[in-house]
């Protein structure tokens, strides 16, 4: 009785792993900061505005409407030539943060789907922390995507935009360019 048991048990283990990949795409996450040596005000002059991406090395064109009003507007025309279409969700001038969405993006351009962010920028002393935080889902919605549209895929494209981001601005400001 027991060996039956144990052998029905080793069968429905072994289907765990596919009954738990079977549920298509998980929301990924991801959150990355940078200590800046400048107070809140000076980086927020640089990130607040959300029509003027300048600020980001991968953008060679900012077009919006609606200025920082919720449901504002804006396409990225990036340097490699693809185009984001955001919009603006959360503007909160005084506590120097904002959060937008994707609301339009090829795959190809950033292997995400359902993408919203927030912008934050921390006062401590003389000095601040500017922070990215992003949740999407891959780019590809279905069960066994190709490796550029996976999870990793996925995580490791907004890693690498917010991450050299990041250390640009701080460049920047630091730099005093």
């Amino acid at each position: 009785m027991l060996r039956h048991l144990a052998i029905a048990t080793a069968a429905l283990l072994s289907l765990l792993p596919v009954a738990a990949s079977a549920h298509g795409p998980s929301r990924q996450k991801v959150s990355e900061s940078i200590e800046i040596n400048a107070p809140a005000d000076k980086v927020w002059a640089v990130v607040g505005n959300f029509q003027d991406m300048s600020w980001v090395p991968a953008v060679a064109k900012t077009e919006g409407k609606g200025g920082n009003d919720v449901n504002a507007t804006r396409t990225l025309t990036l340097k490699s030539g693809g185009v984001i279409e955001e919009t603006l969700n959360k503007y909160d001038a005084a506590n120097h943060t904002y959060g937008y969405e994707i609301t339009k993006v090829d795959v190809k351009v950033l292997p995400v789907n359902d993408y919203s962010s927030k912008i934050t920028v921390t006062a401590n002393g003389d000095k601040s922390t500017l922070e990215w935080h992003g949740a999407f889902y891959r780019g590809f919605m279905n069960n066994d995507p190709p490796p550029e549209l996976s999870d990793e895929a996925s995580k490791k494209a907004v890693t690498d935009l917010y991450k050299s981001t990041l250390e640009a601005v701080k460049a920047k400001i630091e730099g005093g360019k």
